[in-house]
């Protein structure tokens, strides 16, 4: 080959390989987690700082359908692993075994015409002992019976309450902090855990931890004033059960966390309703000056749908905390939000409908789910926890 027309050929394949590479395709969601997402100035009360996180884009997510959603309309149902026989739907009944019910197994069925999306610290209370899902993820609609993998958060107890698993009775909206949500009437919900058990189910996935981490947190509660003034939580409920909803249900504690969680679910109802357009997706959550956790959804959508109970949930860990500390920066957040790289990295994935990804770093865990239902691609939810 002649060196001008040999020159000429390789020089065709250097751009036909440049243009290739410059063409291939992005898989939506590939990104890194934190990419793009800004911290705001902080809303402050007490021991418990949250920073607003807005992000360059906010996914579609009107589809998904939450389990306070699908518990109060009936279209979901969790019951005790066992009581499967009769809840199958497509095809002929397979042969399953009606085996006994078991601490850190439950089964739920969605018969909704929308994807469920469940993410781990909800509690459910009911059947044999009160369960906190462990780990994010998605049912597919109208679903048969699906094994959850959930832990126990109700020690003491083992005998049904009820056959199958419903709300806490929580309510939020106007019962809970007043007139903050601006709805009309106040909506009952599951419980969502505090950091710290929520913890012990994503990151350690032991039942001991989350067993010894609630007896803590049950025994902090009795020695939590409710206002300057006023003597401490009435203990009698708190010791007669070992019920972690029961416990954070007791009127006491309820007052205690309202007074933290009600300044800051009003501040940031607001800032959502001014940040709409910026697209408010989640938060960097820290307690007496310490960042500790972050949720960050694919909307804010998403994040107004669980925002009551997560702020009461990092109000119960700022209630319990003894630890003092300065005031958590700007800085101290983007750096936290930003960090996402890790030494270890573990992938769950059920085909086609989602992938879960836990990344282990210095001194975090991460964790994320991405939704790989027909034109979604996108990270739903991304939680990150000080370790």
């Amino acid at each position: 080959m002649r060196p001008r027309l040999f020159g000429a050929v390789i020089a065709v394949v250097i751009v036909a390989g440049m243009v290739c590479l410059d063409l291939r395709p992005v898989r939506a969601g590939e990104q890194p987690s934190a990419s793009g997402y800004k911290v705001l100035e902080p809303i402050r009360h007490g021991s418990l700082t949250v920073f607003p996180v807005v992000a360059p884009k906010s996914y579609a997510t009107g589809e998904f359908l939450t389990l306070d959603e699908g518990l109060r309309s009936g279209e979901v149902v969790v019951t005790e692993y066992g009581n499967v026989r009769g809840l199958v739907r497509r095809g002929p009944a397979p042969a399953v075994r009606r085996e006994s019910a078991e601490v850190n197994r439950l089964v739920l069925i969605n018969n909704s015409k929308r994807p469920l999306l469940l993410l781990a610290g909800e509690i459910v209370t009911g059947g044999k002992q009160d369960r906190v899902i462990g780990k994010d993820r998605i049912v597919p609609a109208e679903s048969d019976p699906v094994d959850l993998s959930v832990f126990c958060v109700e020690p003491g107890r083992w005998v049904a309450t009820s056959e199958h698993f419903g709300t806490s009775g929580t309510t939020y909206g106007g019962a809970v902090g007043g007139p903050t949500s601006g709805k009309s009437a106040a909506a009952s919900g599951t419980l969502m855990a505090q950091p710290s058990v929520r913890a012990k189910a994503m990151g350690d996935k032991d039942q001991n931890q989350v067993w010894a981490e609630v007896r803590k947190q049950q025994q902090a509660m009795q020695t939590v004033e409710v206002v300057a003034g006023s003597p401490s939580v009435s203990t009698e409920e708190i010791q007669s059960t070992s019920s972690y909803a029961r416990v954070m249900e007791n009127k006491d504690v309820k007052q205690k966390v309202d007074e933290i969680a009600a300044p800051i679910e009003h501040n940031y109802e607001s800032l959502i309703k001014q940040l709409r357009d910026r697209k408010a997706v989640g938060v960097v959550v820290a307690v007496n000056g310490r960042v500790i956790w972050a949720d960050v959804f694919a909307s804010t959508e998403l994040l107004e749908k669980y925002w009551p109970k997560l702020v009461r949930s990092y109000a119960s860990e700022a209630v319990v905390s003894r630890a003092k500390g300065g005031e958590a920066s700007m800085a101290q957040a983007e750096a936290f939000l930003g960090d996402m790289e890790g030494r270890r990295e573990t992938i769950e994935s059920e085909p086609g409908v989602y992938r879960h990804t836990e990344v282990n770093g210095d001194g975090f865990k991460a964790f994320s789910l991405m939704s790989l239902l027909p034109k979604t691609g996108f990270d739903v939810h991304v939680a990150k926890m000080a370790e």
